[in-house]
């Protein structure tokens, strides 16, 4: 694995006074909307808007208390006691209370269940094991009580993540599909699939065009509705940046997050387009069980990601792809990321880096010397030019989604590579459909992007744990783990 940029995103949007809709672009459908078994950032978008946690973020960014009025934590920080609303109801009327968190956080963490975040709960006491998760409820349904292994600086981050979210389990348990005929469980996330499902958010799913739109109107039952400016929220469903931008220019949608990548320098002074911070990594990655790798030891696979790596020129992706401010990566661990005591992990750009992500521009003949002497070390010859020889050829295909600026940065890639004569081609597909198959591991090199769920660098790490759902590499997955997973 390897970091390419650390970058901002940008949207383009207008306002319009007095408006009660509002019409947004949404990449793609979401696989599921049952905020426990999502995984995309698509989907993640509509569950906070159709779901509460126990808490939520402002909108500068600072935690405050949703379903809970806030928390009490034990002199070791090791139990929260969280306080819920009075009255708090489900979008159907029936009652919310304390134990619809412990069985929605018990049910997102059984491995049963197939949540892709489910390790993000290994820091309660009683994860993985057959007595379940150290969470209780009162007799009044109240207090919801959590018990943890150490203390956690980011607990109430997690308290306002999608997984965290409480799922109604009147609807979850009676929904059809949920069970097959012989009473094993089929879908977990069949309750969620159709419009018209129970929500506890500011909104509740109203139609539904699959692959096309979306509507979503405001729940009167939630309980901070007085406080919800927009009746509904109309979502394109695409990926197709042209479409996007040209359904934004003729006023079909209000608020969009990309362009194609040929318009970014025009619209850099347009007062509807801005800028804003992004915390996260985009970056590309080799799947640890590709082919490319087959017969080469761990440390000669090792040479050969390295050697790869340091020929990107990711000052030209930040400049001439990115256009909006990017900085190229030197860690994982994006700038400005909290540290989880207090401070900031990386203060400047060039801390705690693992190489210099400028060594391509600053010793051009350097860089490609030292690349060539990795691939040695990993098996590889090169003839009189310095290029690899036709006895020990690499050819990669590169796995991306459409868009045009995921295409360019796989080009400029394409062409970084081609100084020593690795071949790369480059394999683009449908939103969804390049989800699957880099989820499944089915890609020799990928597009890949990480923005933090929350301010800490553990949700950058965690990531790279061969059980957890986010190991898009397969790092450490051998043939041992996959028997071991399939009994």
């Amino acid at each position: 694995v390897y970091d390419t940029i650390e970058g901002f995103k940008y949207f383009m949007y207008a306002t319009y006074e007095g408006a009660d809709t509002l019409r947004i672009n949404l990449a793609s459908e979401p696989d599921r909307l049952d905020p426990a078994l999502n995984y995309t950032l698509d989907g993640a978008c509509l569950a906070v808007n159709s779901f509460a946690g126990l808490y939520t973020h402002a909108a500068d960014g600072t935690l405050q208390p949703e379903l809970a009025t806030g928390c009490t934590v034990s002199e070791d920080g090791l139990t929260y006691a969280f306080t819920l609303r009075e009255g708090l109801t489900w979008s159907d009327g029936t009652p919310l209370t304390a134990e619809d968190f412990v069985y929605s956080w018990q049910r997102a963490a059984d491995p049963a269940n197939g949540a892709v975040y489910s390790y993000l709960y290994s820091i309660i006491a009683g994860y993985g094991t057959d007595a379940g998760l150290a969470v209780s409820a009162s007799e009044d349904g109240l207090s919801f009580t959590v018990e943890l292994v150490a203390p956690c600086p980011y607990m109430l981050d997690l308290a306002a993540f999608p997984v965290f979210y409480p799922v109604p389990r009147h609807c979850v348990e009676a929904a059809e599909g949920y069970l097959a005929e012989d009473g094993s469980l089929l879908d977990p996330g069949a309750w969620a699939t159709q419009a018209g499902f129970v929500t506890s958010g500011a909104y509740t799913l109203e139609s539904w065009t699959h692959d096309e739109s979306m509507v979503y109107v405001k729940n009167p039952n939630y309980w901070n509705a007085q406080s919800v400016t927009m009746e509904r929220l109309e979502f394109m469903l695409s990926a197709d940046d042209t479409a996007i931008y040209a359904a934004y220019n003729s006023g079909d949608v209000d608020m969009i997050d990309t362009v194609p990548n040929d318009e970014i320098q025009s619209l850099l002074s347009n007062p509807e387009f801005h800028i804003v911070d992004n915390l996260g990594t985009y970056y590309a990655a080799f799947n640890a069980n590709s082919a490319i790798f087959e017969g080469k030891t761990p440390e000669q696979a090792a040479c050969m990601r390295k050697a790869m790596n340091i020929l990107i020129d990711r000052e030209y992706i930040c400049e001439n792809v990115g256009q909006t401010g990017q900085i190229a990566a030197n860690a994982f661990i994006p700038y400005g990321m909290a540290d989880g005591n207090g401070g900031v992990f990386k203060t400047e750009v060039s801390e705690q880096g693992y190489f210099d992500p400028y060594g391509i521009n600053n010793d051009y003949e350097g860089t490609l010397e030292e690349a060539r002497t990795l691939l040695k070390a990993a098996g590889y010859k090169f003839d009189d030019n310095g290029m690899l020889s036709s006895e020990t050829p690499i050819s990669i295909e590169y796995l991306t989604n459409d868009g045009t600026n995921h295409i360019a940065v796989a080009e400029a890639m394409q062409q970084d590579f081609a100084a020593l004569g690795i071949e790369v081609t480059i394999q683009s597909q449908d939103w969804n459909v390049f989800l699957e198959e880099r989820k499944n591991g089915n890609y020799d090199f990928c597009r890949e992007g990480w923005l933090a769920d929350f301010n800490d660098p553990i949700n950058m790490l965690e990531m790279w744990i061969t059980t957890s759902g986010n190991n898009d590499c397969q790092f450490g997955r051998t043939a041992e783990y996959y028997a071991a997973q399939n009994g």
